[in-house]
């Protein structure tokens, strides 16, 4: 049986709350084409999309809802998202920079000395994280594996006679951990923002006024931060399938 027009009404005017929240925690990720408002109507599409496909009995109504939702906005930010070659490539050294310079000087390097070994300004080297922050799709879920990028994962909410076997289960867990030690060796700011932003599920502007950090500044560190993560862990598998 399906839902009725009151029914539908109702969770319309609960959700929109939800819409909002959920278009402001992905605004980081917009991109010139793409406003705030622009993704809360993305939202409220996929929200009626939802309410056409949900059928009783299968899933719960709320997780059915909000994973159609933030699905939705973020296959339209995947739509809008680009990034040239030459971006890529600049990423690529950066990465790079970042990893030799930490095991000449023992520390982490400074944004200064970076750019000071890439033979290239701080202006621009800023402009590089800036455009990866804004372009590419450097996400925190990037680390576990999955291309799943939703906190509401549908697939947790019903059986699946698929379940990942107890290598796949194993080497997950190795991962989590190995990742987890990385984080734990972060400077303290950048450990900050990042627990502001995934467990306190505050926003860029909201941990600036907190660190009395401009938005751009926060967003700078937080993509600086991905980068680097995602060269030690991937550094740290090679080593470890060395062995």
């Amino acid at each position: 049986m399906g839902l009725t027009e009151e029914e539908k009404e109702k969770i319309i005017k609960d959700s929109l709350p939800f819409i909002k929240y959920t278009a402001y925690r992905l605004a980081w990720r917009l991109t010139p084409q793409l406003t705030v408002e622009d993704l809360i109507s993305v939202g409220i599409v996929g929200l009626l999309d939802a309410l056409q496909r949900f059928e009783q009995g299968r899933v719960k109504l709320n997780t059915f809802v909000k994973f159609r939702i933030k699905g939705a906005m973020l296959d339209e930010l995947r739509a809008m998202e680009w990034m040239p070659i030459s971006i890529k490539k600049k990423i690529g050294l950066i990465k790079k920079a970042h990893l030799k310079l930490e095991r000449e000087l023992g520390r982490q390097p400074e944004d200064e000395e970076v750019a000071e070994s890439l033979k290239i300004s701080l202006d621009e080297y800023y402009s590089i994280l800036q455009n990866a922050n804004v372009t590419a799709s450097l996400r925190f879920e990037n680390f576990n594996g999955k291309n799943g990028e939703d906190e509401v994962n549908l697939a947790e909410c019903i059986p699946d006679p698929n379940a990942g076997n107890p290598l796949e289960i194993f080497e997950e867990k190795n991962r989590k951990e190995l990742l987890a030690c990385l984080i734990d060796e972060l400077p303290e700011k950048e450990k900050l923002i990042f627990s502001l932003y995934y467990w306190d599920e505050m926003t860029m502007k909201e941990i600036g006024n907190v660190l009395n950090l401009t938005e751009g500044r926060v967003c700078q560190v937080h993509s600086q931060t991905l980068i680097r993560l995602k060269g030690k862990l991937s550094s740290k598998e090679k080593q470890a399938d060395r062995l």
